[in-house]
C-alpha cells in the first residue's frame, strides 16, 4: 500500500523540519522576549523600534521574507552565515533566521500581553526597592508573563511548525519540498498528502496537548 515511499527520506525530511522549527523557536523566543522589552521600555526610541518592527514584519507575507533571506541576503550582500561551501546548510540557516525574524513579532506580542496581566503594583514595588527597569522586568515582571502565555505562546510554536514549508521555496530540503518532489514522480497524489499530513499531526497535536496541560500547571493564581 505504501511501495510508492520506498526511495524517498520521509523520515530524513521531517527530521529537518524539526531541526527548522527547534532553531527558528530558540530564535524568535530570545529576539521577541527583547522586542517585548523595548515595546514596554521607558525609553521612546526604542518603544518606537519595537512598535514598528512587529507591525511591518506581521503583514509581510513569510514567504517574501524567506525568498529575501535567499535571494537579497545571500545573493546580494553576499550574507553565506559561515557555509559558503555548503549550499544546504546555507539554505537551512537563511531559512533559520527568516522564520525566527517573522515568528518574533508573533512571540513579542504574546509576551507583551502576559506583561500587561503582571498588576502593576509589583512594578512600582519592585521600583519603590530601588530596582531598575531591566531588573524589574527581569526579575519580577517577565517570570509571571511567561507563566501567562505558556498556551499562547505554544499556538505560535504550532504555527512556526507549520510555518516551516515556506522553506521549501529556497529549497531546503524539508517535508513540503519532498511532498512536490513525490506528487511530481508518482501517481499517489491523495496517500501522499494524507502521510505527510498525518506527520505534521504527529509533530503539532502532542506539542499543543503538552504545553497546554503544562500552561494550566504554571498558570499564576490571581
Amino acid at each position: 500500500m505504501f511501495d510508492f515511499l520506498e526511495g524517498y527520506d520521509v523520515l530524513g525530511a521531517f527530521w529537518m523540519t524539526i531541526k527548522l522549527t527547534v532553531f527558528s523557536a530558540v530564535g524568535s523566543l530570545v529576539w521577541g522576549t527583547l522586542l517585548a522589552a523595548m515595546r514596554v521600555s521607558p525609553v521612546p526610541l526604542m518603544r518606537g523600534f519595537g512598535t514598528a518592527y512587529v507591525n511591518i514584519v506581521r503583514n509581510i507575507p513569510l514567504t517574501v521574507i524567506i525568498v529575501f533571506t535567499s535571494l537579497g541576503l545571500a545573493d546580494i550582500f553576499g550574507m553565506t552565515m559561515g557555509a559558503s561551501d555548503n549550499f544546504e546548510l546555507q539554505g537551512f540557516r537563511l531559512a533559520v533566521l527568516g522564520l525566527a525574524a517573522y515568528t518574533a513579532a508573533f512571540v513579542c506580542e504574546a509576551i507583551r500581553s502576559g506583561i500587561n496581566t503582571v498588576p502593576l503594583g509589583q512594578a512600582e514595588a519592585a521600583r519603590a526597592i530601588g530596582l531598575g527597569f531591566t531588573q524589574t522586568l527581569g526579575l519580577v515582571v517577565l517570570p509571571q508573563a511567561f507563566r501567562a502565555v505558556i498556551g499562547p505562546l505554544a499556538n505560535v510554536l504550532i504555527a512556526l511548525t507549520k510555518n516551516t514549508t515556506v522553506a521549501a521555496a529556497i529549497s531546503v530540503p524539508e517535508a513540503a519540498l519532498l511532498m512536490k518532489g513525490m506528487i511530481e514522480n508518482e501517481a499517489q497524489t491523495l496517500a501522499i498528502g494524507a502521510v505527510f499530513a498525518f506527520g505534521f499531526v504527529v509533530l503539532t497535536l502532542p506539542t499543543g496537548l503538552l504545553l497546554g496541560w503544562l500552561g494550566k500547571r504554571l498558570a499564576v493564581k490571581r
